[in-house]
């Protein structure tokens, strides 16, 4: 698997210039598979969370031309039923988080098969959902789930080794104060993962909506995410550039970057998939 660590848009723009050969080998590898399987088809590869070879599920919902998100949310594993995203999830977590049975984890979701793995790895996981006025934060409802704001979570100071958040950032538009929150609750060398829909090519983040005298002020288009507890989605207010990592070390992150990864063997597919990383 090829992984490269990056820190800003400059050293991302040298990134692609020194692998621009691999980059776009890649890519014919991507088109060919685009343009010679119009039904569903498999892509032959070996899954880490299976621990075996297998046959990668690409259902055919998920062709549409010039999708950049096709392959990240298919290339299922028929065997654990993880798609592209979370096998590369739990793969980048296991090189860059120094995971140990005993560490105390947080994750910001807790309906999701992501949540449900983690939970069964290392038994000191919690996790929760954003469930508003519903209950008191901190709280849990009657099915079991957690409430908190990933703006004022209510844990102690340095209460976790490791926090992570799968696309949940670009849906707060506080999301600094988020940034911080992150960085409070994690023990001195804690590392944080989380995920957000990036612009590579941007060093400035893309605020999409913004909240104005209470009220939501779109800037562009709207733009709705999957949401696990509504049908009607959930409001993506940003998309983020290489100005999160300064703000990660302006919040007091001692290092903070972006890894891209991909691989054949693996069912790692498509360009331009980045995971982040920090530690405090």
């Amino acid at each position: 698997m090829e992984l490269f660590r990056i820190r800003s848009l400059a050293e991302y723009d040298t990134y692609k210039k020194r692998n621009d050969a691999s980059i776009q080998a890649h890519q014919q590898v991507l088109d060919s598979w685009r343009q010679s399987k119009p039904t569903e088809f498999k892509v032959p590869g070996y899954s880490y969370t299976a621990g075996k070879d297998v046959q990668f599920v690409v259902p055919k919902h998920f062709q549409f031309p010039n999708h950049v998100t096709v392959w990240r949310e298919s290339l299922s594993c028929p065997i654990t039923g993880f798609n592209n995203r979370m096998r590369a999830t739990f793969h980048l977590f296991d090189i860059e988080m120094e995971p140990n049975p005993d560490q105390k984890m947080y994750i910001t979701e807790q309906l999701t098969p992501v949540y449900r793995y983690f939970k069964e790895r290392f038994s000191k996981t919690v996790g929760s959902e954003f469930l508003a006025d519903a209950v008191a934060p901190g709280a849990v409802d009657s099915r079991g789930l957690r409430n908190e704001d990933l703006r004022a979570l209510s844990f102690e100071d340095e209460s976790f080794d490791s926090v992570v958040s799968l696309d949940v950032l670009e849906h707060i538009p506080e999301y600094e104060d988020a940034f911080a929150e992150c960085f409070r609750v994690l023990k001195p060398g804690g590392r944080f993962m989380w995920s957000v829909p990036f612009i590579s090519v941007f060093h400035d983040n893309l605020i999409r909506a913004r909240i104005e005298n209470g009220e939501i002020v779109h800037d562009h288009p709207p733009e709705y995410h999957g949401d696990p507890l509504s049908d009607d989605g959930v409001l993506c207010f940003q998309h983020f550039g290489w100005q999160m990592l300064d703000q990660m070390r302006s919040i007091g992150f001692r290092d903070a970057y972006a890894i891209t990864y991909q691989s054949k063997s693996f069912g790692y597919l498509g360009q331009d998939q980045l995971m982040f990383f920090a530690r405090k």
